[in-house]
């Protein structure tokens, strides 16, 4: 789509038009198609990048501008980059019904694919399939929810089910969220499948006059101690719910000033093979 502008002789290509109503009146921005959902998930930092122009729009395919009467009285400030940052941050991003559903369908097997690389069996300890996840959420009726981010639809599983880093890495990389919206399927889907977060496989060692004390502290954050020698430190090997990986780590650095190690060994504890369902 191409629109002139007779204001500013600019003609805008490639649009993705950004929609706020405040104030009883509309304001509109140009942006570049693909960088808006970048920047809502803060892959994209410049807003430059962002924006066709730096102007606050009443009607952007008429070219028509919004006074700066307009944007004191609705925004408070006549600064058209706070503006637009404002509008890029609450605004409505308008897409035809083609588009939307082509998106809908595309954050549907983006959930399913992290859910898939996040969950196992707990019974077999195997991954399902991205096939099988997809199969699930269509039989418990499961619609994305366009107006939030994926990593927000994950989300509700769980104090110990909650992103780790490496989920918030993904989150940022990924130009619709997808990471937050897979918790909460994760929750749905537990109530019709075997399924569960991996287990990650840490190592820790702990200088012996904080081990048992420790020993104690971290149990509850445990679901199973793989390996355990205590001499003249504790060092254990344990599988853990993703999301107890902050509290553990934390709760070492603090605890041991620094003394105390904590290694990765697999982030996921899984079986060779993928899951059937019956």
């Amino acid at each position: 789509m191409s629109i002139f502008t007779p204001t500013n002789q600019i003609r805008l290509t490639n649009v993705a038009v950004v929609r706020m109503k405040k104030g009883g009146k509309r304001f509109e921005i140009a942006c570049y198609k693909n960088k808006v959902m970048s920047w809502r998930s803060g892959a994209e930092k410049d807003l430059d990048e962002v924006l066709q122009t730096n102007t606050v729009f009443v009607n952007v395919s008429k070219g028509q501008v919004a006074k700066k009467d307009d944007l004191s009285s609705a925004f408070s400030t006549d600064d058209v980059t706070e503006v637009c940052k404002q509008i890029l941050a609450k605004g409505e991003l308008q897409v035809s019904d083609k588009e939307r559903q082509s998106q809908l369908e595309q954050m549907f097997r983006d959930i399913a694919t992290i859910v898939a690389e996040k969950c196992v069996n707990p019974e077999t300890k195997r991954p399902y399939t991205v096939i099988l996840i997809e199969r699930a959420m269509k039989d418990i009726h499961f619609s994305v929810k366009a107006n939030k981010s994926t990593k927000q639809q994950v989300s509700r599983a769980g104090s110990c089910e909650d992103l780790t880093v490496a989920d918030e890495v993904s989150v940022v990389n990924a130009s619709v969220c997808p990471s937050l919206q897979a918790l909460e399927v994760i929750k749905q889907l537990k109530q019709s499948i075997q399924i569960q977060r991996a287990h990650m496989r840490l190592r820790f060692v702990l200088p012996a006059k904080d081990g048992k004390r420790l020993k104690q502290k971290l149990r509850p954050l445990i679901k199973t101690v793989e390996n355990e020698e205590f001499d003249d430190q504790l060092e254990m090997v344990c599988l853990i719910d993703p999301g107890c990986f902050r509290d553990i780590d934390e709760l070492i650095r603090c605890e041991t000033k620094g003394k105390g190690t904590l290694e990765v060994l697999s982030l996921k504890d899984v079986e060779e093979g993928d899951e059937k369902l019956e």
